[in-house]
Formats: C-alpha cells, structure tokens, sequence
C-alpha cells in the first residue's frame, strides 16, 4: 500500500475537492436509486432505529427519513469540503479525504440496509437488522476510505529532524521573562460544534444514552480546539483557552527538561493525526502541520507542540533550564 501511495502524486486544488465529493455523489445516486426500487412497497412510518438484537425500536416516517438522509449526507460533505478548504496544503488533507470516503460508505450503507429491511414489511415493527449487518458495514467503510486514500495521492514525506544547537535568550541573570500564543484548530472547532449538535438533538428526540457519546467527543474536541501555550520560569505550560487559567493538560517542569528547538512538524506523518498524540514513545500537541516547539525530556524522550514562533519559545525554556542547572548544581 505505501508503495503504491509513493507512485501517486498529491491531489490539489479541484481534482482533489472532486475526489473529496465523489462519495458522498455516489451515495446519494444509489440511496435515491433504492428508494425508488422499493417505493412502492414500504410501510408508513418507517422502522429507523434497532436495538442491540435487531428488533425495531424507533420509527419515522418515510419523508422524515429522506429528508434527514439527505441533509445528513449534505452535511457531512460540507463537513470534509470545509476540513479541506481550511488547510489547502496541509500534509493530512489525503487522510481527510479517507476519513470521508469511510464515513460516507458508512452513514450510506446504513441509510440503505434501512430502506432495503423496511421493503414489503406490512408492519414496519415487525423489522429486523441482523447483527451481521453492522460488521459488514464497517468492512465497507475500511474498504472504502483504503479507496479514498488511494486516489488522495501520496502525503508528503516527514521532514528531516536535524539536532543542531540550540538558541538562548539574551536575558540578564536577575530578569524574568514569559512567552505565551494561542494556537487554534477550525476543524476541532467544527467537530466539536457538530458533536455537541447532533448528541444534544438525539437526546431531545431519541435517547440522551444515545447521545452521550456525541456529547463526551465534544467535551473532549472543544476544549482543545483553542490552547495557550505559555513558557516562563516554571516551564511550558498548555492550557484550554476556554477554562479556567488553573485548568492546564500538559506542564513540564525545568527539571524534567533537557533542550529544547523549533523545527517543522508533519502532523499526519509523524504522530498520525490531530490533537494530543503518543507515537513511538514520544508525544505531541498537534493541531497543524508547519512551525513547532520540540522539547527533549531528560527521560530520552520528546514532547512536540506546533505553535508559531517557536524559536523564541524554545530559547526562553533553554534559558531557565540553564538556570534552573545552575542553581542546583550551586
């Protein structure tokens, strides 16, 4: 697979935003091709909702359910297209574009197994979904964001990471200094948003259990979505802007610290995604690709967060790690 991506070029521009589209076209061709196959042989309401066993549980009626089919698959479209719009060159915008390709096989098989159960049922809560069903449906789902990631093309290679010297600030030995930047993320903004949504209105209209674990993803997207990134004599500090200044994920103290640097960081490539990530022992605060702060542990390990003005960051951290030396080793 990773050879065969090599041998594919990245799409940009508007060849990938048609590839981006493609599965939620295509989904929605078949799901109106099905609907009107079976037209004539539904029942009204419609069985929409299955408990774990496959017995109907929840009903709607058929103009109810196309009409939210389609505003679904309209939305998360909008959804992948704004993902992609907000960072047209970001290393991660193929695995964007899988993400969609999966979640739109996924969302349209279910949509469809729907109508097809509901065929020729003369009582729409005598339906059932069998078990088997929701397998499959992510089989097709992993199969098609492979297909989605195939035709995104290749993602740019993981930058180099040189370990070069690090800079100190010039700061006089009885001065103090701090630094600190906001660093946001539109798409964990949107995310959040659309978590927070769709759990609040299934728990209004079906089942808040149901909705509960739309509602735990938004709490955990949204505050992270907008963090302060602080470096002053107590050491790096990350905190949601949304919560109290008390309120911090991630502080490493200057004993723990061994350097510090700023290089350029490949979200995708390097930690497989966005937000607070653990790979290969090291560990991240990522919400883009670019400029980065790469904090070396006295433990061998790294901690990374992509922020601007990294430089700077890195250089007052190193200058209160050599002091915070100095004055042990006095």
């Amino acid at each position: 697979m990773k050879s065969v991506l090599r041998s594919v070029p990245p799409l940009t521009g508007r060849p990938r935003t048609v590839v981006a589209a493609g599965p939620f076209l295509a989904v929605i061709v078949v799901f109106a091709g099905i609907y009107t196959a079976v037209s004539g042989r539904l029942p009204d309401p419609l069985a929409t909702h299955f408990r774990y066993g496959g017995q109907a549980d929840g009903f709607t009626t058929v103009q109810g359910f196309l009409t939210g089919s389609l505003a679904l698959f309209l939305l998360l479209g909008a959804v992948v297209g704004l993902l992609l719009q907000l960072r047209p060159d970001a290393p991660e915008a193929p695995w964007v574009i899988a993400g969609g390709y999966a979640t739109a096989a996924a969302v349209g098989y279910a949509v469809c197994v729907t109508l097809l159960s509901n065929a020729d049922a003369a009582d729409a809560s005598a339906v059932r979904v069998p078990q088997w069903e929701l397998f499959l449906s992510l089989g097709v789902a992993l199969c098609a964001g492979a297909l989605g990631r195939l035709l995104a093309g290749a993602a740019p290679a993981a930058p180099r990471r040189p370990r070069g010297a690090v800079s100190r600030l010039d700061l006089p030995a009885a001065a103090t200094a701090g630094w600190s930047r906001t660093i946001g993320s539109p798409s964990l903004a949107v995310l959040g948003g659309l978590l927070l949504a769709a759990g609040l209105l299934l728990g209004l209209f079906a089942d808040w259990i149901a909705g509960a674990g739309l509602l735990f993803g938004a709490a955990v997207s949204l505050p992270l979505a907008s963090v302060r990134v602080t470096v002053d004599r107590r050491g790096l500090t990350l905190a949601p802007t949304l919560l109290s200044s008390r309120c911090h994920f991630r502080r490493i103290p200057l004993d723990r610290i061994e350097e510090a640097g700023s290089r350029r960081i490949a979200c995708f490539a390097e930690f497989g995604g966005w937000g607070y990530r653990i790979r290969g022992g090291n560990s991240g605060f990522v919400l883009r690709s670019g400029e980065g702060m790469v904090v070396r542990l006295t433990s061998g390990r790294e901690f990374v967060v992509t922020v601007d003005d990294a430089a700077t960051a890195a250089a007052l951290l190193n200058t209160y790690t050599d002091r915070a030396r100095s004055r042990q080793g006095g």
